[in-house]
């Protein structure tokens, strides 16, 4: 698995409430999770340089397109 999936896995856990021995108990948010990974893709949208003959407009569609789609707010 990418080191990047892991550490947006990370950004996605949150605590259930119960506490255990070693503190409380973390658990998968699968939607936050999923808007970490489409934003992260709308951000490589954004990253295309000039060289890359994609017009600035247009990337900022692609990314702004992707966002809107898994509803991810900034």
């Amino acid at each position: 698995m990418k080191e990047r999936i892991r550490e947006l896995m990370e950004k996605s856990m949150e605590s259930t409430g119960i506490e255990g021995l070693g503190g409380s108990y973390q658990e998968l948010n699968p939607v936050k999770f999923a808007q970490l990974i489409a934003k992260d893709c709308a951000d490589i949208c954004l990253e295309f340089g000039v060289e890359d003959y994609v017009d600035p407009a247009f990337k900022n569609r692609m990314a702004w397109a992707i966002k809107e789609h898994f509803g991810v707010e900034e």
